[in-house]
């Protein structure tokens, strides 16, 4: 772990991807902080931090005396936090340049399907 993140950051993010892909599905029982301090060799404290950012944001339910939980319907709640940024961060600008060159917002899916056309038939070459 070190992509310039503060550590407990990449904890949450962590536990977010193995939510997304289905690894900790619903309903399953999270890593507790000090599984994920052992395995990470930090301090548990800082597992926590990253453990109660997902908590804040409803992804894990505390279960008094059981942990952390995975909570319903949080793969989906991620999933839709997770286009939102893509939108943001990719199609707004991408559109944005498209109309200031000229370009319609099917204009922008037609390109799109002939790239990627383009690139299925370049990786079967």
């Amino acid at each position: 772990m070190d992509d310039g993140k503060p550590l407990f950051v990449q904890i949450a993010i962590q536990v977010e991807a193995s939510v997304l892909d289905g690894s900790l599905a619903e309903g399953e029982r999270a890593p507790s902080t000090n599984e994920l301090a052992s395995f990470h060799r930090i301090n548990p404290a800082t597992a926590a931090r990253g453990v109660n950012l997902l908590a804040d944001r409803g992804i894990l339910v505390k279960r008094r005396g059981l942990g952390m939980f995975v909570a319903d319907g949080a793969r989906e709640l991620l999933r839709a936090e997770r286009q939102q940024r893509f939108a943001d961060h990719f199609i707004s600008p991408m559109l944005d340049e498209a109309r200031a060159i000229g370009l319609s917002p099917e204009d922008v899916v037609d390109l799109i399907r002939n790239t990627s056309d383009h690139s299925q038939l370049k990786e079967k070459a």
